[in-house]
């Protein structure tokens, strides 16, 4: 602080000392009021130590039409009995021409009578100025808003849009009625995301509005899918063919330039002169209305040009203004001697002179009424604080610089239709935007707006159809072709806008919303063709009770208990009969109930599976089903024991008879499968599962059996092997005796129909497996029945004579004649 207090008393010595012929002044400059307001205007902008010749200045017009319109502005307030009735604004404008006269302006304003108390405090300090208009550009602004922000003496500025400067810390009296470049680069961003470009370059100047410009247009990338292709800072070394020849060969098709005017149009004059063809240029604020440049001859070649800027704002009454003021000046005799001739510092304007009134009026108009505004906040402001009504304003306050500042802040107020409010950080609330096509007739053309106020409903708009495209349709400016539905990108070198398209594969799908780079894999609960970009819910499959092939099956195990049912009282009213005896007497009983109690399991194979029916639809089957098996072992051997055995072996045939070996056989077989089943059921029983691996569209509901079923279908294994083997050793009984023939022909059809239900479990594994599995016990069933008691009932019905005693004594003895004679 020390240093920079030092730094103003030498200035300030330095003032005093500079020849008059600076601080000349003509009547266009300075205005006396009893309120002097401040303008720095760039008219003569050049980087230059001090003010030379003619050929190292550059006039900019359009900077002169800005400060023709803060004179305007004040000339109507001072002309008006609403704001500020019988106060006389003033002005003290200067030509913001060069870095080292520059300060002249700055200490000339801020000071009191010719000098500057660097020791008063901000409630007590008086300046020359009570608010400042400018500068423009934004590097200018940060240089000297220092100097203003310590006496707190407001700056509303109207061109420079840099958002380093809504840091109230460091430029705490900082206002502006334009734009901060957040709003101007987020609006950029919407363009090209409403013709859903993606590839794009961003050619920038050196100054300080446009290097912030390139800085928030990557940071606002991050939550886009638009990639920075190409990045260049325009300088005056610039090779301008190089840069273009690297956009050719980038093949960007939209360039983005965001520089400043001179750089611009050197640039863009470049673009013409290399014949640079069918691109998209969005211009930036600074040149998107500009007058020469869509009279050049060629610029129709290089593509389609689209513009932003503020909305224009007529000013009623500034027209007749220029031209007044243009008489008015060319009336009026020279009051500068001192001024060298054509110099142009400070408040000395020789070649203005020179400007038509048409020309000011004709020229960029961009921010025009960002100025006029300026001007009226500061007056709305003093208008606030002089306590003004339509009778006057009170002469009994002093208006201190802060109490300005303070005033401003708390802006509200319309002006041409337009609200004119500041935010905490010094930036507009709401300002209007233009979008602008450079058409055929070298017009800019209003194609679509942006209203920064968020209570807007639709803020941005475009109308494509007033956009003739140089190739009569949107170009594509893609680094890679969009995916085909149901395809992943894989990013193809460093930016994400580049990629390769994979299908994703089955039970997969991507999600072009959250991360259109990944295949994601669907839910166990879900299915998905390959290149899918959803997931299905898969179909939980079993079978119904109400299924056809499942009320089949039931209605045919009511038929097989029906059946049973009536063999067991046709053996029980026959049951003294030699057929019935010889098929085994009370054993068939046993065999028969078995048969029932078996096939009842098949009732468990449908509906939703659960621990119950999953556990009785095996456990009753492979109970009672191994006692079938188990009696027709016991009955195969008993057949081998009478024609074979009791006569080669008659101790043990007698031993068996005696004993009834046959019961206690079965009775073995039954404790024993009991056991098995109740320990392996407790300690691992079936249980329903959800076969999600089978099919990728189907979860089949089915019951698991554990590797330890082997343990109980040994023993079912062996009893039917048993029964083979009995049944084969009486392949050479009589003819007419066939228990044997019957038993061997059942077990055929009993392995066939396991052999077929083991291959179908290996080839198809869908809910209707367990149809099959149902049929097989159901079959293995049946076969006992047709296999084995309904010959024997055929006869008992059918063929009463051979159910005699003699009958089956005459077949025995034949047979036992024959052994003997062999």
């Amino acid at each position: 602080m020390k240093h920079l207090l030092a730094l103003l008393v030498m200035l300030g010595s330095f003032q005093h000392a500079l020849p008059e012929s600076y601080s000349c002044s003509a009547s266009e400059f300075k205005l006396d009021g009893e309120y002097i307001l401040g303008g720095l205007f760039d008219i003569h902008h050049r980087n230059r130590a001090i003010c030379s010749s003619n050929n190292n200045k550059s006039f900019t017009l359009s900077s002169y039409r800005m400060f023709q319109v803060m004179r305007f502005a004040v000339q109507e307030i001072n002309n008006s009995s609403l704001i500020l009735p019988n106060v006389s604004l003033g002005y003290e404008i200067f030509d913001h021409c060069s870095d080292k006269f520059n300060f002249q302006a700055i200490l000339n304003m801020i000071s009191r009578n010719g000098s500057i108390q660097v020791l008063r405090c901000v409630n007590e300090y008086l300046s020359k100025v009570i608010a400042v208009a400018g500068p423009f550009r934004s590097m200018e602004s940060m240089t000297v808003a220092p100097m203003f922000a310590m006496n707190l003496i407001p700056m509303v500025n109207y061109g420079s849009s840099s958002s380093v400067l809504s840091d109230k810390w460091k430029y705490p009296s900082f206002l502006r009625t334009t734009a901060s470049n957040k709003d101007l680069i987020h609006l950029i961003i919407l363009i090209i995301q409403h013709f859903n470009w993606n590839w794009v370059a961003f050619v920038s100047s050196g100054d300080e509005n446009s290097q912030n410009g390139l800085q928030l247009f990557k940071s606002k990338l991050k939550d886009t899918k638009i990639c920075l292709a190409y990045a260049k800072e325009l300088n005056e070394m610039s090779d301008h063919y190089e840069i273009l020849q690297q956009l050719e060969g980038l093949s960007i098709e939209v360039i983005i330039v965001f520089a400043g005017q001179s750089s611009a149009v050197a640039f863009i004059k470049s673009a013409i002169k290399h014949n640079i063809h069918s691109k998209v240029w969005i211009a930036g604020d600074s040149w998107s209305l500009n007058k020469n440049l869509p009279r050049l001859s060629g610029i129709k070649a290089i593509g389609t040009i689209i513009g932003i800027t503020e909305t224009v704002m007529p000013l009623p009454g500034f027209k007749d203004f220029v031209y007044l003021s243009q008489t008015q000046r060319n009336n009026r005799p020279s009051t500068c001697e001192q001024t060298p001739s054509r110099q142009t510092c400070n408040q000395a304007c020789d070649l203005c002179s020179d400007v038509s009134p048409q020309e000011i009026i004709g020229e960029n108009p961009s921010y025009s009424f960002a100025t006029y505004s300026a001007i009226y906040a500061m007056a709305h402001a003093l208008h606030n604080l002089l306590l003004c009504d339509i009778k006057g304003c009170s002469d009994n306050v002093t208006v201190y610089p802060f109490m300005l500042l303070r005033e401003l802040k708390r802006s509200n107020f319309t002006i041409l239709n337009r609200h004119i409010e500041f935010d905490s950080n010094g930036d507009p609330t709401s300002t209007s935007y233009a979008i602008v096509f450079w058409n055929q007739s070298g017009q800019a053309e209003k194609v679509g707006s942006y209203e920064t106020d968020p209570t807007l409903d639709v803020p941005f708009s475009i109308n494509n159809t007033q956009i003739h495209w140089y190739a009569d349709q949107v170009p594509v400016a893609r680094c890679s072709p969009e995916c085909s539905e149901g395809f992943a990108k894989k990013i193809d070198g460093l930016h994400q806008c580049c990629f390769q398209c994979n299908v994703c594969p089955g039970m997969t799908y991507v999600n072009y919303t959250d991360d259109p780079y990944s295949c994601i894999d669907c839910r166990k609960t879900e299915w998905s063709k390959p290149g899918s970009t959803f997931c299905t819910q898969r179909s939980v499959e079993y079978i119904l009770f109400t299924d056809p092939i499942a009320i089949t099956l039931m209605f045919s195990t009511g038929v097989l208990l029906a059946l049973t049912l009536a063999i067991v009282i046709l053996f029980a009213l026959n049951y003294d009969k030699p057929v019935v005896k010889s098929a085994g007497g009370p054993m068939c009983f046993l065999l028969l109930g078995c048969v029932s109690a078996s096939s009842i399991s098949v009732f468990f194979f449908f509906g939703k599976p659960t621990v119950t029916n999953c556990v009785l639809r095996y456990f009753l089957f492979l109970l009672f089903y191994t006692v079938c098996l188990g009696c027709f072992a016991v009955r195969s051997f008993q057949i081998v024991c009478i024609f074979k055995m009791a006569t080669k072996f008659p101790k043990i045939h007698s031993w068996w008879v005696k004993h009834n070996g046959q019961w206690w056989l079965i009775a073995i077989v039954f404790v024993l499968q009991l056991l098995l089943l109740t320990t392996v059921f407790t300690a691992s029983p079936p249980t329903p599962v959800s076969d999600m691996t089978s099919y990728r569209d189907q979860i089949i509901l089915k019951c698991a059996m554990r590797r330890t079923v082997i343990m109980f279908l040994l023993l079912t294994i062996v009893l039917a092997s048993l029964c083979f083997i009995f049944s084969y050793m009486g392949k050479d009984l009589p003819k007419n005796y066939n228990e044997s023939k019957a038993i061997t022909l059942y077990l055929l059809f009993l392995i066939l129909t396991w052999i077929t239900f083991c291959t179908a479990s290996i080839l198809y594994h869908g809910k209707y497996l367990q149809l099959f599995n149902a049929m097989s016990v159901l079959s293995s069933s049946y076969s006992i029945l047709f296999c084995y008691f309904l010959p024997k009932c055929y006869i008992i019905i059918f063929q009463p004579q051979k159910n005699t005693q003699q009958h089956f004594q005459g077949i025995i003895q034949r047979y036992t004649q024959n052994i003997s004679s062999k």
